[in-house]
């Protein structure tokens, strides 16, 4: 839902190196998987991210009607402000994704 790190982030960019490492960066696995990280990634930090400032606004909109027409709570429903990621969040997965898919890679071919 957001934080540090971007958990989606680091599943795509996994499952994008470990499909680089098994089939090749000509395959088709790599294709589809790398275009697949770049729409989670790009939605992750960008319209999911939007979608909270505008949540911000719309609470704090509705704090202020409380408090000018002085109603006690207008609504028990407060919308979630924190769900993208910041750009740093992402990059951060996307590091522990790859570092995750090479570890996995050199456990699966020592073993």
């Amino acid at each position: 839902d957001g934080g540090m790190p971007s958990g989606h982030s680091a599943t795509v960019t996994a499952m994008c190196v470990m499909s680089a490492l098994f089939y090749g960066l000509g395959s088709f696995q790599f294709a589809v998987s790398g275009i697949l990280a770049i729409i989670v990634c790009h939605d992750a930090m960008g319209v999911r991210r939007e979608s909270g400032k505008h949540a911000v606004v719309l609470n704090e909109m509705i704090r202020i009607y409380e408090k000018l027409f002085n109603e006690e709570e207008l609504t028990d429903v407060e919308l979630k402000e924190f769900v993208g990621h910041t750009p740093l969040q992402v990059v951060i997965g996307g590091c522990i994704g790859i570092a995750s898919a090479v570890v996995a890679w050199l456990l699966w071919f020592r073993w």
